[in-house]
């Protein structure tokens, strides 16, 4: 018994000590394909689904129709492979929140949305809300209302969400990678002690509006680019943000623009915005089509460029994927996310890049 006592001390000394172990942290992945991929999905290797999207009817949430409600119910049906699993539902993304600024005004309107948020919950025996609304009193998708009043109309709304919801049920958000976004949206103090996590959307940080090619997604920064997952990430902790509130975002696609100059391979070059390219294709531009691989040391990223076309991709490859994960492990942060599952490769698979770092003991 004396020994079993020592061992056991030994160990509650470790746990104390060292805390969550790497394996620990949370891989959340976005889902906006319909019911038949589900089947297909990984699910012990996520901790968590979002589903997206859900949207605003009136001032409820609501499923906006019978694919959507098959699609969730098959979500939810992966915990018979994971029992540990976690499906959300998601409010709004990119043009899907017009109505938020009005809705979110009113505390009339914030509690009928939570109240419909915990039936839709019950309903389909999903786990919580993610909130998406792009974005918060600045400018975001076009002609979107906006207004100084969003700030505090979203702390109202998360605090009536967790009134309503109670603890059983998840309440996180997703926020912009960006300093504006990180500056004037959110009342971070207030809203962070009652959320479960916030998913940075540590990608698009070059977007379809912009005029000059960089790394959507780069992990660090560099001189001709200051936003990035580190700089988003080190803003919050020095802001006082608890570190193991913080997911950082990945992502299973690529941005490409056309009509850009060799200099420097394409990078930090003007051009035009060109398409999305989910990572499943972004594998498919290979040398024999002209495109020739590059690795930036200091953003820890990848691109591609296309001399002949004068064509440009930024994306995120495994290498990138792990060093992100990598990355979410050595700050302490509660994981990583990204958008979106459909995207990804059969072979050279992202999630599989994010599980093998996850896996390492």
């Amino acid at each position: 018994m004396k020994r079993t006592l020592i061992l056991s001390c030994f160990l509650l000394f470790f746990v104390v000590a060292f805390g969550q172990s790497p394996a620990d942290i949370n891989v959340i992945a976005y889902y906006a394909a319909g019911p038949a991929k589900v089947d297909s999905i990984d699910a012990a290797k996520l901790t968590h689904i979002i589903f997206s999207f859900c949207h605003l009817q009136g001032n409820q949430l609501k499923v906006d129709n019978a694919t959507d409600a098959e699609t969730i119910t098959k979500l939810v049906q992966l915990k018979k492979r994971n029992p540990d699993l976690k499906i959300i539902l998601s409010l709004g993304g990119w043009g899907g929140c017009q109505p938020c600024s009005d809705v979110f005004s009113t505390a009339a309107g914030r509690t009928e949305f939570s109240k419909s948020v915990l039936q839709l919950c019950q309903q389909y025996g999903t786990d919580g809300i993610d909130l998406d609304w792009e974005y918060p009193a600045i400018e975001g998708y076009p002609e979107h209302a906006f207004k100084a009043e969003d700030k505090p109309n979203f702390t109202a709304l998360v605090l009536e969400l967790r009134k309503i919801l109670g603890t059983k049920y998840e309440i996180s958000f997703a926020a912009g990678g960006f300093e504006k976004f990180l500056k004037e949206s959110i009342d971070w103090k207030a809203v962070i002690p009652v959320v479960d996590r916030v998913n940075l959307m540590t990608y698009d940080l070059v977007n379809g509006y912009s005029t000059q090619t960089g790394h959507h997604t780069a992990l660090y920064s560099r001189p001709e680019q200051k936003e990035s997952t580190d700089n988003c990430v080190q803003y919050l902790i020095k802001a006082g943000i608890p570190r193991d509130k913080l997911v950082i975002g990945a992502a299973f696609y690529g941005r490409m623009w056309e009509n850009v100059s060799p200099t420097k391979n394409g990078l930090y070059q003007s051009g035009k915005f060109k398409s999305f390219v989910p990572y499943a294709n972004v594998v498919k531009l290979t040398p024999q089509d002209g495109f020739t691989f590059y690795w930036d040391e200091t953003a820890k990223a990848p691109y591609l460029y296309n001399s002949a076309k004068k064509l440009y991709v930024t994306y995120d490859d495994p290498r990138s994927m792990k060093l992100k994960t990598q990355y979410a492990i050595d700050q302490k942060l509660d994981g990583i996310m990204f958008w979106e599952l459909s995207n990804d490769a059969k072979t050279g698979s992202l999630l599989d890049a994010i599980n093998d770092v996850k896996k390492r003991k």
